[in-house]
């Protein structure tokens, strides 16, 4: 029995991180806008102390997103904040902003803190840098390509290692409200309800129209995902035998039957895996499966994986 590698996905709702659990995550990540960035759906603290008797029930894991750009007016909630995490037993923090870092060391010193830094997690010695520091966990930048994320486990195998392997990603972020600044700009009004991730807005290039970027805003500012996701269930296996200690799987702006669907098939994927890596094959159905609840308007992509970095 070869090891495995966790499933963590993200997850928006009790309801979420019940049928995700149930489809085979062995990991979520929650949060709410105030504290973290690109949620499915707010998770207060009272509502992660709701879900974690249905995460110990799978025997799983919650982390929570703390990985907001921090500005001074936040810093005085935050201590609170995190005490009350470390109370109801989350089993980690993700967190950017060193400030996270700083304040946990006296407000949930008992907490796991996994270091996301967004593109900027690209390489084994900062990671060290912020190992030294309390963090268990580095999430790898989504531009590394194979040999990058195989070479990144290589150098660090005592510091946990996450990569993402399914869905969406962000591309651009800003904190000013681009939309509704555009929509005063050609006559109309807009609150930031009718600019929101329920609303499915898109932008389309001139240059390039059969693509659609996924938009929207919150109270932080304004968010453009990928108009392709990642999906790498094709050469999992070389991510399997990289020894990576954990795959992301992210669920925004998908259906939840979508999701219960992915998390299904890199569940059975692992599972075999870990059986007998020897005799694991690719098989085909898998990414059928995908594809048979995939929008049609999006690629399934390698992402970055195969693609040269240009330095």
């Amino acid at each position: 029995m070869s090891k495995k590698p966790e499933l963590l996905v993200t997850a928006g709702s009790i309801t979420e991180v019940q049928r995700l659990l149930e489809a085979g995550a062995s990991a979520v990540l929650v949060g709410e806008p105030k504290y973290g960035l690109r949620l499915p759906g707010a998770m207060t603290v009272e509502l992660i102390e709701e879900a974690m008797p249905i995460v110990r029930e799978h025997h799983a894991k919650l982390y929570v997103a703390v990985n907001q750009l921090f500005h001074n007016d936040t810093m005085k909630e935050l201590p609170n904040y995190l005490t009350q995490l470390e109370r109801v037993g989350v089993d980690a923090i993700v967190y950017g902003d060193p400030a996270i870092l700083m304040i946990a060391k006296d407000s949930a010193p008992n907490t796991k803190l996994f270091w996301n830094a967004e593109m900027t997690s690209t390489n084994y010695v900062t990671a060290r840098y912020w190992q030294k520091r309390g963090a268990s966990r580095m999430v790898l930048a989504r531009e590394l390509n194979m040999e990058q994320v195989q070479e990144m486990k290589r150098e660090l195998p005592d510091m946990e290692v996450e990569v993402q392997v399914h869905g969406m990603t962000n591309i651009y972020h800003s904190k000013r409200h681009l939309l509704q600044h555009y929509m005063r700009h050609i006559g109309k009004e807009a609150r930031l309800e009718e600019v929101g991730i329920e609303r499915k807005l898109f932008l389309i290039e001139q240059e390039r129209q059969d693509e659609k970027y996924p938009v929207y805003e919150d109270e932080h500012g304004t968010y453009v995902m990928s108009s392709d996701d990642v999906c790498i269930i094709e050469d999992l296996k070389l991510l399997l035998e990289a020894g990576l200690d954990s795959f992301k799987i992210e669920t925004l702006l998908k259906p939840l039957h979508y999701n219960e669907t992915v998390v299904r098939v890199y569940r059975e994927a692992i599972d075999r895996y870990a059986e007998d890596p020897q005799s694991y094959q690719f098989n085909e159905q898998w990414l059928e499966r995908i594809r048979e609840v995939q929008d049609p308007e999006r690629e399934l992509s390698f992402g970055f994986f195969y693609k040269e970095q240009m330095y």
